[in-house]
């Protein structure tokens, strides 16, 4: 009920983070923590002209590096993520991006919420990235009451087909951003209202009728 709604909802969900391939997609996951998406495509064109491939960014200068990325903020620390992110790839996988979620989790800078981004949106492989928005959206709406991010991501995982755990994450993600935003939750404009344990709106005034989750 809550991914079809918001499937109808958000048909155009996609990841907003500009990226060719799925090398850049890490990288750019990695540089998108404590900042905006659109902060980060504005650094990667010049950051992937300069280094394009794994092998380049591994024996890239930090100072260069960081000059590149600097507006992204915490960029010391990123700039050791992204180059130990590289280097292990050229060391362990050949330069190649691995598919399995343990080979993700052991690059530098690398956690389960970017390794699912990587495995959903890049490599077309099950993945359901839990931010923020997906663990404050997924409590509002009683689908888990877990606290930690990987519980709730298992608790997600089995409500919607592999193929689209991806999708739900997104969806999820917009929704947060546009309506069910943390400190003024339009709950009128919800279209999950009536399934919504959480919605402020008295019962009569929700768009659909309670038809449960």
């Amino acid at each position: 009920m809550v991914h079809a709604r918001l499937a109808e909802e958000y048909p155009e969900a996609g990841c907003a983070l500009d990226h060719g391939n799925a090398f850049e997609l890490l990288v750019a996951t990695i540089l998108s923590a404590q900042t905006t998406d659109a902060r980060v495509n504005m650094v990667t064109p010049t950051l992937f002209a300069r280094y394009p491939t794994a092998q380049d960014l591994a024996t890239a200068d930090p100072a260069e590096v960081e000059d590149i990325i600097r507006s992204t903020g915490f960029y010391k620390n990123k700039t050791r993520s992204v180059i130990g992110m590289a280097t292990a790839l050229v060391e362990r996988h050949g330069g190649e991006v691995p598919g399995a979620m343990a080979d993700l989790v052991a690059l530098p800078g690398v956690g389960r919420k970017t390794a699912n981004v990587v495995r959903s949106v890049a490599l077309g492989l099950p993945g359901l990235p839990v931010d923020t928005h997906v663990m404050r959206l997924s409590r509002l709406l009683g689908l888990t009451a877990e606290t930690d991010p990987v519980r709730i991501e298992q608790e997600l995982n089995p409500m919607v087909p592999a193929a689209e755990r991806g999708l739900l994450s997104l969806r999820l993600i917009l929704h947060g951003r546009r309506v069910c935003v943390a400190r003024r939750p339009r709950c009128e404009d919800c279209v999950l209202a009536d399934v919504c344990p959480s919605c402020r709106l008295p019962a009569s005034d929700t768009r659909y009728s309670n038809t449960g989750q």
